[in-house]
This record gives C-alpha cells, sequence and structure tokens, in this order.
C-alpha cells in the first residue's frame, strides 16, 4: 500500500485547536505518537501513513488540521 508522510504547521495559539479537533473524529491516528515540533517552538507535526492516495491520507486527519497539511508520498530507501 502506498505510503504518505502527513505534514502539518499551526501557529502557536493554534496548537489547543490543533490537538482538539482529534476528539471530534475517528481517526485511525488517534491516541498514537506522532512526531512534533511544539515543545521546541517550531509547531510542526508529521505522521507516516499508508493510504491509497493522497486524500485518503489527508483523510486520516480531522478537517481542521488536514485543510492546513500536505501529503507526500513516500518510501523507505536503503542509504548507501
Amino acid at each position: 500500500m502506498p505510503r504518505f508522510l502527513l505534514q502539518h504547521r499551526h501557529e502557536p495559539s493554534d496548537c489547543g485547536v490543533v490537538f482538539a479537533s482529534f476528539k471530534g473524529h475517528d481517526s485511525p491516528l488517534r491516541h498514537e505518537a506522532a512526531l512534533a515540533s511544539c515543545t521546541f517552538g517550531d509547531h510542526g507535526i508529521w505522521w507516516i501513513v499508508e493510504a491509497d492516495d493522497e486524500a485518503d491520507a489527508l483523510g486520516q486527519l480531522p478537517f481542521y488540521v488536514a485543510e492546513r497539511a500536505r501529503a507526500t508520498r513516500v518510501d523507505w530507501v536503503d542509504v548507501p
């Protein structure tokens, strides 16, 4: 199945809204770990998900987050 990197950025004042938006959305990402830089002042969150296409990948996020996110198709590669 295709793999996507979901990238979301927000303003410091929006942190609470971003995390609260997961409470009203049936997401497979809820209660899972994600990479985030909010604690360090950069306010970005990244997830690696499997989905059929970009729209399905973004559909795993609540609307508020998905509307401000980007999905990039990725895969693991061996670095020589």
